[in-house]
């Protein structure tokens, strides 16, 4: 089986364009006063079968919890040569013997104890595919899609004491389009493994109330394939509580392709005050949170008719 894995893993590599191909990604910043923390990484394609994935043009670890232990870079790379791969490929190690994957020890991607990693499995690891996809695309701009919303967009509320509860999820957005395909609308994408809470159940459980549950229409970037829409999802404490967002693409939307534009960047605004990417704040009953996610890019040029994408009134 393992033998089975990798010659059909080689075979998918070495139709690849052989040579290298360079991307850089930025994340927004790491909530301890670092910004525009880079990924960057070159994909060598031997034409052989073999492929080397060096993270050399990435930043050195930071004081925030952004950082990855080498196994999450690795399961975000084998993510994304998997995709490229036959359905029948099992997932096991064998196929994944034709990757090299290195990167410095101390960087962002392969960080040293006691560096904090508690976001870098669901933020960097996005940004990692995000990168990976980019550098991609320069070999198989017929088959790579823009960037979908990057972010899982991690949303904790909570009470300690007596009485105390606790509640995570994170929220869908946008998908990149794709050389034949729009982006989809409202979907968890690439690293993501949950689903959506149904508001029945999550206003039976918790002292929230769901007031607005929606497409955030106009979100995508345009395109001749435009790119999915996020989401907007408003929350209103019926009691005090504390909240934690850890979110990315809040800056720089999610890049188009093949001359499409970026997706709209998401933000959480507590009441009027729009939230930083990473924070932490006490709540009030009564207070309102509005979380509206990334679009994803948009794939090919528009029309200029379509190039300016009003946001459904919402600004």
């Amino acid at each position: 089986l393992q033998a089975y894995g990798e010659r059909l893993a080689r075979d998918t590599i070495a139709a690849l364009p052989p040579g290298s191909f360079t991307f850089e990604d930025r994340l927004d910043d790491d909530g301890a006063g670092t910004s525009d923390i880079r990924i960057g990484v070159t994909l060598t394609m031997d034409g052989r079968g073999g492929v080397r994935v060096a993270f050399d043009g990435t930043d050195a670890q930071v004081p925030g919890n952004l950082n990855c232990p080498l196994p999450v870079t690795v399961a975000a790379v084998t993510y994304v040569f998997r995709c490229l791969m036959p359905p029948q490929v099992p997932a096991c190690a064998g196929a994944f013997r034709p990757l090299e994957i290195t990167a410095p020890a101390g960087s962002l991607v392969n960080a040293r104890p006691p560096a904090a990693v508690a976001a870098g499995n669901v933020e960097t690891s996005m940004r990692i595919v995000d990168a990976v996809c980019g550098a991609l695309a320069q070999a198989l701009p017929e088959r790579i899609p823009a960037a979908s919303q990057g972010t899982m967009n991690n949303l904790a509320l909570g009470r300690l004491g007596t009485g105390g509860w606790d509640y995570y999820e994170t929220l869908a957005g946008g998908m990149g389009a794709g050389p034949e395909l729009p982006g989809a609308h409202a979907r968890h994408s690439h690293m993501t493994n949950t689903l959506n809470t149904p508001v029945e159940v999550l206003e039976r459980h918790y002292p929230l109330r769901i007031e607005r549950y929606a497409v955030r229409r106009g979100s995508g970037g345009a395109g001749r394939l435009a790119g999915g829409d996020g989401v907007e999802r408003v929350f209103r404490f019926l009691e005090d509580a504390s909240l934690s967002v850890i979110g990315e693409r809040r800056r720089n939307g999610p890049w188009g392709l093949g001359g499409g534009r970026p997706g709209k960047p998401g933000r959480c605004v507590l009441d009027d005050e729009v939230l930083p990417p990473k924070c932490e704040r006490a709540v009030r009953v009564g207070q309102r949170l509005r979380v509206l996610t990334p679009g994803g890019g948009g794939f090919g040029l528009a029309a200029d008719s379509d190039l300016e994408s009003p946001e459904d009134g919402h600004s």
